[in-house]
């Protein structure tokens, strides 16, 4: 009778067996934030199929907990430090809303950079895994990316040459940008994507520069009516860039086979297949301008050469700057263009 119940209490044990692996293997719910706004491009064609992708991958043992524009409070630039500190999991945000934090990877921000934003994103990959590793060694990179070329989007008055700019509030949104718009005549004027809005119904500013796909989520086609771009030969005026990071210890303590989830959806693919999406949305944007009747000016490749060279003061400064925090400059510079040219042979769009 004694042998009968322990074989019985074996076989029950044995039985609940495959729930203890159940359990083990329960599902794991990763934060997600950032300042883009719900209706945006950038999080229905970029953040949301990513996510999702992350979880179909890992059987649904991945789930996320998504809070685009900035719902779990804080401001844009505070975005990194939340994701530093395990306030989130992960975000998506622009290392150029805190000035002179990430210095290396302001290589990619200088004017008449970027040729498109795939190949410009997987460069800028391969960048900050060589040269620029030390910039967000806090944190673990999932992937990094650029938008399409920056336009011009003006209240008042087209902007055909660099004489046009002079004296206008423009806003910008990095440290490298707001420093060329002052060298173009602007009066250049940092603020995050979300403040723009207000800052052109107030008047706070005249104008701003803004890649095409993101216009439509701060009704961009509807407060400015005149938009400059430059012909594709000319060189884009400028992009910015963009860094999806995990908190590391929560990386850490994922389980190996989450982990290869994770990395299965990072690294140069995904950061060229980011830039592409992103700037794959330009033409629908640049579509709610022109179908409102606002007057587009394409900047020709001979006009540009006036903002080529304005603009390069720039990069002469920086170089110098980054000489003098103790990194080289140049070195810095030419390695951001190697890989740019490296990854544009192959890339498309």
């Amino acid at each position: 009778m004694q042998r009968r119940t322990l074989l019985q209490s074996s076989a029950a044990l044995a039985l609940g067996a495959p729930a203890l692996v159940g359990f083990a293997q329960q599902s794991i719910t990763l934060k997600f934030h950032t300042f883009m706004a719900p209706l945006s491009n950038v999080w229905l064609s970029m953040h949301k199929p990513w996510m999702d992708k992350v979880s179909k991958e890992s059987g649904g043992r991945i789930q996320f907990e998504a809070y685009p524009a900035m719902q779990l409070g804080g401001t844009a630039a505070q975005l990194y430090d939340q994701v530093k500190d395990g306030v989130v999991d992960i975000v998506w945000t622009l290392p150029g809303y805190t000035a002179g934090r990430f210095p290396r990877i302001e290589a990619f921000e200088l004017p008449f950079m970027m040729n498109n934003a795939e190949a410009t994103s997987m460069a800028l990959w391969d960048y900050l895994h060589t040269v620029g590793a030390d910039d967000f060694k806090e944190t673990r990179l999932l992937a990094v990316n650029v938008h399409g070329p920056g336009v011009i989007h003006s209240k008042s008055k087209p902007i055909k040459t660099v004489a046009d700019l002079r004296g206008m509030k423009v806003r910008g949104p990095s440290r490298p940008i707001t420093k060329m718009l002052g060298y173009l005549g602007a009066v250049p004027i940092g603020m995050p994507l979300p403040a723009i809005p207000d800052a052109l119904s107030k008047g706070t500013i005249d104008a701003c520069v803004l890649p095409w796909e993101v216009l439509p989520s701060i009704k961009g086609q509807e407060l400015t009516r005149f938009h400059s771009e430059f012909e594709p030969a000319g060189g884009a005026l400028y992009t910015a860039a963009f860094v999806m990071a995990m908190n590391t210890k929560r990386y850490e303590s994922l389980p190996a086979d989450l982990k290869k989830v994770i990395d299965n959806n990072s690294g140069v693919a995904t950061s060229g297949w980011m830039g592409k999406t992103q700037q794959g949305n330009d033409p629908a944007g640049r579509k709610t301008a022109t179908d409102r009747g606002n007057t587009v000016t394409i900047i020709a490749s001979a006009d540009a050469q006036e903002f080529k060279r304005k603009a390069a003061v720039v990069e002469v400064e920086w170089m110098a700057e980054m000489d003098q925090r103790g990194l080289n400059g140049r070195q810095l510079r030419d390695t951001a263009r190697t890989l740019i040219e490296k990854y544009g042979k192959t890339a498309k769009g």
